[in-house]
């Protein structure tokens, strides 16, 4: 590899949902860039350039299928980003089916083409911090496989999917921990998944309209002094599917300014973000 391919992109085949907005856009843009050939999965159809489009509703099994079949017509795939998703604020089963269930499926349905050696990574969030005092009833519903039988313990279990978002993606980081020995002594493919603060994406915008304003401003940007942009939440993605990172998996990096880490040392106190905006 030349050191102007240091990142190991150059004629590589990917695969991107979420690509028509935000840190998949983001993403697919710098993939371009770098030499790869890039797949674009999305329900719209992306204006970064692409070599082909396939449009899928991830909350629609059938759709998902039907792109995975075509997916498995490309070729050898090297690298799939799992960038696709919904804000709280479509409502609790939809943010499970697109950020969870149907992101699963067309994983799972992919995995065949990628290559041994191959590696996948996903956008979590930091909403998923929680996810080890959740682990029961995350681990409840990563045993269903299937995507009909998975929507039906959603519906049928509202207290534990609560608003959706966060179980989502605390799903997404457990399953991300859970599945990287497997694959590593299976096939050598790594997973791994970034787990970003709030993000200056179109995704925001319903988000801040309903919570406004001021707890945005709250939130702990304390790296950048606001909220990070697409592109530097693509960048963490690449680097982790990148050849750069051939010995990191199972790894769920939090790209949120130190948030995390505030939370779970004990530095960050939670009740002054909730606190009510003075008056």
């Amino acid at each position: 590899m030349s050191s102007a391919d240091i990142l190991g992109y150059s004629g590589t085949r990917v695969v991107v949902t979420g690509c028509g907005s935000g840190m998949g856009a983001a993403t697919a843009s710098m993939l371009g860039e770098l030499g790869a050939e890039v797949h674009a999965v999305d329900i719209q159809t992306p204006t970064v350039p692409h070599a082909a489009f396939y449009e899928t509703d991830l909350s629609d099994p059938a759709s998902v299928d039907a792109t995975i079949a075509a997916l498995g017509g490309i070729g050898p795939i090297d690298r799939l980003f799992n960038c696709a998703g919904v804000p709280h604020t479509a409502g609790a089963l939809m943010c499970m089916l697109v950020n969870w269930v149907g992101l699963r499926q067309l994983n799972d349905g992919v995995l065949p083409s990628i290559v041994d050696g191959g590696a996948i990574v996903s956008i979590s969030s930091d909403a998923g911090v929680g996810h080890l005092d959740n682990l029961a009833t995350v681990n409840e519903l990563l045993a269903i496989v299937d995507p009909a039988e998975a929507r039906a313990w959603c519906e049928a279990n509202p207290m534990k999917i609560r608003e959706g978002y966060s179980f989502s993606k605390e799903c997404i980081s457990v399953w991300t921990m859970q599945r990287a020995l497997e694959l590593a002594e299976a096939r050598r493919i790594r997973i791994n998944c970034i787990a970003p603060s709030p993000t200056a994406t179109a995704f925001m915008v319903p988000t801040i309209a309903e919570i406004g304003e001021d707890f945005i401003m709250r939130y702990p940007h304390a790296l950048v002094g606001r909220m990070a942009t697409a592109e530097e939440q693509a960048g963490p993605l690449v680097l982790l599917n990148s050849a750069l990172a051939s010995i990191i998996t199972g790894v769920v990096l939090y790209t949120d300014q130190g948030f995390a880490g505030g939370l779970l040392s004990g530095a960050l106190d939670l009740a002054e973000l909730y606190a009510p905006a003075p008056s």
